[in-house]
């Protein structure tokens, strides 16, 4: 629809600090259009009412839409937040168009009723009834994918949602609203509304919002979970992290793993909630693996993330880039010595670049290992027993995800199920499962998000109470 008011949100490239585009920056009266649309579809339209593999088909049909769009919506992304070329197509775009498929599966076979025998003689019908008009607030650092962790779910449970993508990555969403048109999704059931953070907060505390999804900084969340409890509004809270990736002594780190290892802290240029940047090391072995992993983040090409030699593109936006800086100086005033990275690269004049950097000789009470950087910036820890990497992973204020590392997968998930974090992996850099559910302890948040328990999330239990026979 024609917005509102005639403001223009532009969308600064990272990759040469030039616009890249524009797009409408909502108003007020343009958020209560969006409500007042997702309300009606919800009170008035036939997405609640279908059946389950109706509303399982619409989401294939979305999905397979967002396929064919995959290389555009790819090139947009990387131009509007700095991911390299790789990382745009599997990590932006088809990572994305899985989640849906995923819960196209789930919503053929998730129990949305089931009757059980009462205590008062008669059965019971539970019910998981769609929780209803559904805000979801999206960071930039991944939109489409995290868009689609809150698609999903909220389609499959009946739901209906406003979408407020970032203005740092307003462009891709258009593509998006492309292919929900194309794949026949009722109006109304999706509205999209990129603004900023006055308009966005209003979204927040709309009257006629049932729930809120959030994914961002635990700043941000925190504002959010105190507008919905005011209200007593639902809402889910993918929030930071700090993340600790736990070598044993007894891994073998050949080049492969060696690189699952690195990427599990710098993959998207760093700019990943789940990013493992603590980097937990044996005693015995720190020298060894730090060299290793200084050796190889030396290696890695940081340029122009279109093209497709670059692993290391540059950060969404000057400010973030000051910011990565800033704790870069921190760790050197810190003590903490500089393996490799550590500044600007020389050779990239324009855009929004940092050279993958490297800590060593760290303590867990500096900077760099308390907060979210969200950059390539990596800090190596020594440790002298298992029982010190537990404390040291385990002394953080996050607890969104976390890997050992071992040639012993057992007792590597033994290690793993005694850390307080809501994902952990075993040798490899995947920081979530689409079957299972992921989200955060203390900091990192309230409530998941995939798998079956992120359709829980947007369903409220009835229950039904049938009269005892005769």
């Amino acid at each position: 629809v024609t917005p509102e008011g005639k403001g223009r949100i532009e969308v600064i490239s990272p990759v040469n600090e030039e616009v890249y585009g524009t797009a409408p920056d909502a108003g007020t009266a343009d958020m209560d259009r969006a409500v007042a649309a997702a309300r009606n579809a919800f009170d008035n339209g036939p997405w609640p009412s279908m059946t389950p593999d109706e509303r399982a088909d619409a989401i294939s049909r979305l999905s397979a839409s967002l396929q064919a769009r995959a290389m555009e919506i790819a090139d947009v992304i990387t131009n509007e937040n700095g991911s390299v070329k790789s990382f745009s197509i599997m990590g932006q775009v088809f990572a994305s168009t899985m989640v849906l498929d995923t819960y196209a599966g789930i919503a053929r076979t998730y129990e949305f009723e089931n009757r059980r025998a009462g205590a008062l003689g008669g059965d019971v019908r539970v019910r998981r009834a769609p929780v209803g008009v559904v805000a979801g607030i999206i960071p930039w650092n991944v939109p489409l994918y995290i868009t689609a962790m809150k698609l999903g779910p909220a389609l499959a449970s009946g739901s209906t949602i406003v979408l407020k993508p970032s203005p740092e990555t307003s462009l891709d969403a258009y593509l998006l609203a492309d292919a929900i048109m194309e794949a026949g999704i009722p109006e109304g059931v999706i509205n999209i509304v990129a603004a900023g953070r006055e308009v966005s907060e209003y979204l927040v505390s709309h009257p006629q919002i049932d729930k809120v999804s959030f994914t961002g900084s635990t700043a941000v969340g925190r504002r959010i979970a105190s507008i919905c409890g005011e209200q007593i509004k639902r809402c889910t809270l993918e929030l930071g992290g700090k993340s600790a990736a736990i070598v044993l002594d007894d891994v073998n780190l050949d080049d492969a793993l060696l690189d699952q290892l690195l990427m599990s802290g710098l993959m998207n240029n760093g700019q990943a909630c789940g990013a493992q940047t603590r980097i937990l090391i044996p005693r015995g072995r720190y020298s060894e693996v730090v060299e290793a992993m200084g050796d190889a983040m030396s290696k890695m090409v940081v340029g122009d993330p279109n093209e497709e030699s670059s692993q290391i593109g540059p950060l969404v936006a000057e400010r973030q880039r000051t910011r990565v800086l800033g704790y870069i100086e921190s760790g050197k005033s810190e003590g903490a010595r500089v393996v490799t990275g550590g500044g600007r690269p020389d050779d990239l004049e324009k855009g929004w670049y940092v050279s993958p950097t490297l800590f060593a000789d760290a303590n867990n009470q500096m900077k760099i290992a308390r907060e979210e950087i969200f950059g390539p910036v990596l800090t190596a820890i020594p440790y002298d027993t298992e029982a010190e990497a537990l404390a040291i992973a385990n002394d953080s204020d996050y607890g969104l995800c976390g890997s050992v590392w071992t040639s012993d997968f057992e007792h590597g998930a033994e290690v793993a199920a005694q850390v307080r974090t809501g994902v952990m992996a075993i040798n490899t850099m995947a920081i979530l499962d689409f079957n299972a559910p992921f989200g955060g302890f203390k900091n990192s948040g309230l409530g998941r998000e995939l798998g079956p328990e992120g359709l829980d999330a947007y369903t409220e239990l009835q229950s039904i109470i049938l009269p005892a026979a005769g």
